[in-house]
């Protein structure tokens, strides 16, 4: 009996070590809905995207309402991420203006939580004051100040010629340049010191070509962010170079982006399965 009794202490002891190396799955909540943009077929492309791409498991807060004022269902709780180790922002929310709304949508971020930020994110929680620069510190600035972007408004659909201007960063290693199907190019009203660009997006409008930085990381107050203003169309939203950019940015915001570009271990596709 003792030959057993000995087996069945070593796999005692291994049991843990084993759920040790293997860690459980990042909890991401997608915040989706409002103007402008398929986010019911959006949200499922993204989770599927993902999942497929990293160890992570992607809940929804999701409104079907169509207004420029939807009614998310994370509106007036502060801690609606709680739970969770990130937040990807993906809503539509242009005309949701209320000072004391949007301090509650930042209070997860304020309190550490990583934020990833999709296309129209960038245009919601505004209240007219986008056009100016506004200076970090103040009311009128808080979501732009956590994005460390300031948008305004953006060109029409046309392909949009992306190109890494930092070749050297995680996010970015060995992700080759492309161009994307017919996209609306945001504009650059001002991009805040805390923010590092990644990626350049060139637009030809008839004569004239609009530039504008469309991928960018942001250190809000000790918490990471990553945003990108790519994503108007599904067809873009399932384009494996919009994916990988995407899943490299949720993960590098969690601080589970290698150096080297690559998932650290446990948190690529293959754990995820």
């Amino acid at each position: 009996m003792r030959p057993i009794t000995l087996l069945l202490g070593l796999a005692l002891l291994a049991g843990p070590a084993f759920t040790a190396e293997t860690p459980k799955p990042l909890k991401v909540l997608l915040v989706a809905g409002g103007c402008c943009h398929d986010y019911a077929a959006q949200k499922d492309l993204l989770k599927a995207g993902l999942e497929q791409r990293a160890n992570v498991v992607v809940d929804f807060a999701f409104s079907p309402d169509k207004t420029t004022r939807p009614a998310l269902p994370i509106l007036g709780n502060a801690d609606y991420a709680k739970g969770y180790d990130v937040v990807i922002h993906d809503e539509c929310a242009a005309d949701h203006a209320d000072l004391a709304l949007i301090t509650a949508v930042l209070a997860p971020h304020r309190a550490g939580i990583p934020g990833v930020n999709l296309h129209c994110a960038m245009h919601s929680y505004r209240d007219g004051s986008q056009r100016q620069p506004q200076a970090a510190g103040t009311e009128r600035a808080q979501w732009f100040e956590y994005l460390g972007l300031q948008s305004s408004n953006h060109g029409p659909q046309q392909p949009i010629d992306i190109a890494y201007v930092d070749a050297t960063h995680p996010i970015t290693k060995g992700l080759a340049d492309w161009t994307t199907i017919r996209e609306e190019l945001y504009n650059n009203i001002q991009v805040y010191p805390t923010a590092k660009a990644l990626a350049q997006g060139k637009q030809k409008v008839g004569e004239r070509t609009a530039e504008a930085v469309v991928a960018w990381t942001n250190d809000y107050k000790g918490t990471r962010v990553f945003s990108t203003t790519i994503g108007h169309n599904n067809d873009t939203v399932k384009d494996e170079r919009y994916l990988d950019l995407v899943a490299r940015g949720l993960l590098w915001a969690c601080g589970k982006l290698g150096d080297d570009g690559k998932p650290v271990a446990g948190y690529g596709p293959a754990a995820a399965k």
